[in-house]
């Protein structure tokens, strides 16, 4: 069995005295596992760094196999994204958000949003909001995608503020003024891709409700913790926010 692919380095264990066992984030094959000869090397460890792209050739005797790297650096955006909290914590963040994916489904639109998301982790005014659609695409690919396109209780599409805790769907400001308090808050910028996020209320606003669901849907449902690099990402996040305005070109959708 071969199969060539691009890839993102998730993370890594030793395997024996000079190898590695690399998880990948792969565009084709999902996030899947391979052992890495001598991947302990002097050569080879700064390419197996979380975060880098790497291009990939994966063998094994038969599909079910464990299997080998053999690995090319394509993007080494590890050391960049090292120097900062945001670009720490972000890779950490997303990484395990992935390990929350069957291994070896294919994603290939997580794969792309990641991707795009590690590079634009250098202007942090902006991560945030591209971090809680990350969230929220992986939700969708885990079979609990949120319902923000209209109103549950009217079917209108306009003046969407809030989302129903119990079915994930938005709620219009008129059908859901009187029981506002039990709603969540739903930030424009999650409706209208025109819309950047510009404060960090309304970044905590789209935090809080990513990480409900995520909880609901998915920590409590398989009895884990949520992991710490969410809430180190989201402080760093909202750091970040409060120092400047978002840069326009941040203001792309990634999914």
């Amino acid at each position: 069995m071969e199969w060539r692919d691009e890839g993102i380095i998730l993370g890594l264990r030793k395997h024996g005295e000079t190898s590695v066992i690399a998880e990948v984030m792969t565009h084709a094959h999902g996030r899947h596992m391979g052992i890495v000869h001598g991947g302990r090397s002097k050569r080879l460890q700064p390419v197996l760094q979380p975060g880098n792209s790497v291009d990939l050739v994966w063998r094994a005797r038969l599909d079910e196999h464990l299997g080998q790297y053999q690995v090319e650096l394509v993007n080494g955006r590890a050391g960049h994204l090292m120097q900062s909290a945001i670009g720490l914590h972000g890779v950490q963040a997303m990484a395990a958000l992935l390990r929350l994916l069957p291994e070896r489904d294919s994603h290939p639109r997580l794969h792309d949003a990641f991707a795009i998301i590690l590079d634009s982790l250098d202007a942090p005014a902006g991560a945030g909001a591209l971090y809680v659609r990350f969230e929220l695409a992986v939700l969708e690919d885990l079979g609990f995608g949120l319902d923000l396109s209209r109103c549950a209780a009217t079917g209108v599409r306009t003046d969407l503020v809030y989302v129903s805790p119990k079915t994930g769907r938005a709620v219009s400001s008129g059908a859901g003024a009187p029981w506002a308090d039990r709603l969540l808050a739903l930030p424009e910028f999650l409706t209208d891709r025109d819309v950047a996020c510009t404060d960090a209320e309304t970044l905590g606003q789209a935090f809080r409700l990513s990480g409900y669901f995520l909880n609901r849907h998915v920590f409590e449902a398989r009895g884990i913790e949520p992991p710490v690099s969410r809430e180190s990402f989201c402080t760093a996040a909202l750091k970040a926010m409060q120092a400047g305005p978002v840069p326009a070109r941040d203001r792309e959708p990634i999914a």
